[in-house]
């Protein structure tokens, strides 16, 4: 793996893994510098001031782009985590690191959790 490229072992649970075929747990790379607007186009080809850290945020959208299966509105509001899903950044409420705009390193591991229940 190449310093250029994230590995990240990214979990779901809580009923989100539904929406991500059904699988909890995705390994997958991401590359370390990404466009500042999210989208998830190679930076190689912007300019080095449109460019930024991957960051949680820009995993959020990765997701949703790359391995969200279905009702991407149950994932992402507004352009983040939709209210009730807890976020845990290697172990650690997302709120302790700065929410969407940790910086990801190689090997964290995220972990999105629907805390909402049907009744």
């Amino acid at each position: 793996m190449s310093s250029d490229t994230l590995s990240l072992k990214i979990e779901f649970g809580g009923g989100l893994e539904l929406l991500f075929s059904n699988q909890r747990i995705h390994n997958i790379s991401i590359p370390a510098s990404v466009p500042l607007d999210n989208s998830i186009t190679s930076a190689d080809s912007i300019p080095p001031a449109d460019v930024k850290q991957a960051d949680v945020t820009f995993l959020m959208h990765y997701l949703r782009e790359t391995l969200l299966t279905e009702r991407p509105e149950l994932f992402i509001d507004n352009g983040t985590v939709r209210p009730g899903i807890l976020v845990l950044i290697n172990d650690t409420d997302w709120e302790l690191e700065g929410e969407g705009e940790y910086v990801l390193k190689d090997k964290d591991e995220i972990v999105f959790i629907s805390t909402l229940h049907g009744g």
